[in-house]
């Protein structure tokens, strides 16, 4: 009787043990978010900050992961390291502001021919890097706009100086191009009004802070065009530190810029939303990595609370989607705004 009784006990430990198994492999984690990722230019720059703002926004609402990586210097080296990480991960979206139109593309190609989704955003990389480019606003637009907002704060009387960004950064390039077309297709307009030099600041406080003082020394210079955040908030502390009479334009966060708009520094300026441009760019991608779209030219998904939105062709020969046009911030609508972003 004691035999059966411990054959029992036997029996039932093993079945037992039995049960247990499967509860220990289904621990297994099969519900982990995707985890989709925004390489920043420059982790610490205040745009790239906002715009992640946006895309941290949009990846709740699509119940994935958001990341946000970048380097502390706005170089494309640093950049790669971060996509090759990225991609060991196995990350499921790459969304990249470029410090580099080409650096970028063999990481890029390696994190695609792995399955991972890449999309740019601001600062595009080139056709071969990507599926599609999340663009601002019509690069066209934006480089006509600012040299003539330029001209009619001199009231066409008085050289014009660009404080950019990176020399290698796509959008930056862009958009002085237009300022040059803009200037050449009216040269009698510009007449008193020329473009006397193109400086770089490379997005750092510092260097875009001596690169406006160098201009100041010039005589000849009398409005500043920087087509860059950066580049604005260092150009226009210095400009009121010293007092000058140099104007200011160019492409400027409202919360930082708002002081410079007030005393007149910066008379107005142009700028999009960039936690909008984060959001659409989180969206894109997102339709990339469902399959809704492949980034071809006439593809149509949905961007949540921004609605329908469509791939166009780019000028790059690869495809982007636009956000919109360049809006004014001036004295009468900074109050509003300053507080946003």
């Amino acid at each position: 009787m004691k035999k059966i009784v411990s054959l029992i006990l036997v029996v039932l430990a093993l079945a037992g043990c039995s049960n247990a198994a499967p509860a220990t492999n289904t621990g297994a984690d099969t519900s982990a978010k995707k985890v989709y990722a925004l390489v920043a230019k420059d982790v610490n720059n205040p745009y790239m900050q906002k715009a992640f703002d946006g895309f941290s926004e949009a990846c709740t609402a699509l119940g994935v992961e958001a990341l946000y990586k970048g380097p502390d210097q706005a170089t494309p080296e640093k950049q790669i390291e971060i996509i090759n990480q990225l991609t060991a991960q196995n990350v499921a979206l790459i969304a990249v502001a470029a410090n580099d139109f080409d650096a970028l593309e063999p990481a890029l190609k390696a994190a695609m021919d792995k399955g991972i989704q890449v999309v740019s955003l601001d600062s595009s990389v080139n056709p071969n890097s990507r599926r599609m480019h999340i663009n601002q606003a019509d690069p066209e637009k934006i480089g006509r706009v600012l040299v003539q907002a330029a001209y009619e704060m001199v009231n066409g009387e008085g050289g014009m100086a660009i404080l950019s960004a990176t020399a290698q950064a796509s959008n930056q390039n862009l958009w002085i191009e237009w300022m040059k077309k803009e200037i050449e297709e009216n040269a009698d307009k510009y007449a008193k009004t020329p473009l006397v030099k193109v400086v770089y600041g490379d997005d750092e406080p510092t260097k875009s802070t001596n690169e406006t003082q160098a201009l100041l020394m010039d005589d000849s210079i009398k409005v500043i065009i920087a087509p860059t955040t950066v580049g604005m908030l260092a150009a226009g502390k210095y400009m009121q530190d010293t007092a000058s009479a140099v104007k200011l334009t160019g492409l400027g966060l409202p919360s930082e810029m708002a002081p410079f708009i007030e005393d007149g520094t910066c008379p107005w300026m142009y700028l999009w939303n960039p936690v909008d441009l984060g959001y659409l760019a989180a969206y894109g991608g997102d339709a990339l990595v469902k399959g809704t779209v492949t980034g071809a030219a006439g593809n149509t998904f949905s961007a949540g609370r921004m609605g329908e939105m469509a791939v166009v062709a780019a000028a790059d020969g690869g495809t982007e989607v636009m956000l919109g046009d360049p809006f004014k911030f001036e004295p009468s609508n900074i109050a509003e705004w300053k507080s946003v972003y």
